[in-house]
């Protein structure tokens, strides 16, 4: 979500890195080029730790899906999703579950539909999380935005500059969404390993990349005051861990995660 060149660019960006298609190369994909691999690279050699963080935030969204599933949600909205990585949102929530996925990159969304294409109850848009009127109304095509929906913005937030307004962002689709929906955000911390993570936003600086760890005080308020649940905001791996988690060396997943129920 983070490249400002994707408000206006008509081509498909493979000539500069996109956050979506680094994330790929973090967990281990292919569907990333050469200025994706390059920028990784350089991110890697800054803070290695960026890949503890790619991978925490998968196994944290696995989890998120998981637990609401269970607490009876059948309609996920996914926003800034990346290329589809197994598990994906819709395998996790159930056959009887709809799900749209949402990203800026164009490359992202035709692999994301050609993959999908066949999967009833999915559907995959090409959408910028910071509008959050147009993604809302392409996405009610087949979600019912008059039941309970879960927002997923997962790895995103730290794409989105102070000016934009996160919080405000997130407010919109919020305030849009029925009782008993949910929110789900995890974002780069700049308090646990600030220098790290300064590195890290000043490499990003330097690939005209957007990228902005943000404190403790600053992820907690783009939940607008929505009710956390249980265990609050906290490091993605302190979220209702499972086995995954166990050992996870908690200096190295500078990343907030958290979800708010909309009462």
């Amino acid at each position: 979500m983070s490249d400002d060149s994707q408000h206006s660019a008509p081509d498909l960006g493979m000539g500069r890195p996109h956050p979506a298609r680094i994330y790929d190369y973090l967990l281990g994909g292919k569907d990333n080029f050469p200025p994706d691999r390059a920028a990784a690279e350089q991110g890697l050699a800054a803070a290695p730790d960026v890949r503890d963080i790619a991978l925490a935030n998968r196994r944290f969204l696995v989890r998120v899906v998981r637990h609401l599933a269970g607490l009876g949600v059948r309609q996920f909205l996914d926003v800034g999703t990346g290329f589809p990585t197994s598990p994906n949102v819709h395998e996790i929530a159930g056959e009887d579950s709809r799900v749209v996925y949402v990203d800026i990159d164009p490359v992202v969304v035709n692999h994301g539909r050609a993959l999908l294409a066949k999967r009833a109850g999915v559907r995959m848009l090409e959408g910028d999380l910071r509008e959050p009127e147009a993604v809302l109304a392409e996405a009610g095509e087949l979600l019912d935005l008059g039941e309970p929906v879960a927002l997923l913005v997962v790895s995103v937030t730290h794409n989105v500059t102070d000016a934009e307004d996160p919080a405000g962002i997130l407010a919109r689709y919020m305030k849009a969404l029925a009782p008993g929906s949910y929110l789900a955000v995890s974002q780069m911390a700049s308090d646990v390993s600030p220098e790290r993570s300064a590195a890290l936003a000043d490499v990003a600086a330097r690939q005209r990349t957007t990228l902005l760890p943000r404190t403790h005080a600053e992820v907690l308020s783009q939940f607008g005051g929505l009710e956390l649940l249980e265990p609050g905001l906290v490091q993605v791996p302190l979220w209702h861990p499972d086995e995954q988690e166990k050992g996870v060396d908690l200096s190295r997943v500078w990343t907030y995660g958290g979800v708010a129920l909309k009462a």
